[in-house]
């Protein structure tokens, strides 16, 4: 069984320098930043809970503590 090394030999290899380094030109650019790159938003809509949502999970807390206070009541009793 023969182990092929998956690395490229660098005297074969080409864009590279003889110390192994690559020349400017051979590497691509550096990203450069884009501030505000986007399109500008002019109507951004406030995200939140409705009314009724949060109506409907109040109600539901309330009921499931007076359900909880009523039967330590009725076991103190």
């Amino acid at each position: 069984m023969s182990h092929v090394n998956p690395d490229p030999e660098p005297e074969r290899s080409t864009g590279l320098e003889p110390g192994g380094s690559v020349p400017p030109g051979e590497t691509p650019p550096a990203e450069s930043s884009m501030p505000e790159a986007g399109p500008r938003e002019t109507h951004n809509p406030t995200k939140g809970w409705g009314k009724a949502p949060l109506t409907v999970i109040l109600i539901v807390v309330i009921l499931i503590a007076a359900f909880f206070l009523a039967y330590a009541l009725s076991l103190i009793l």
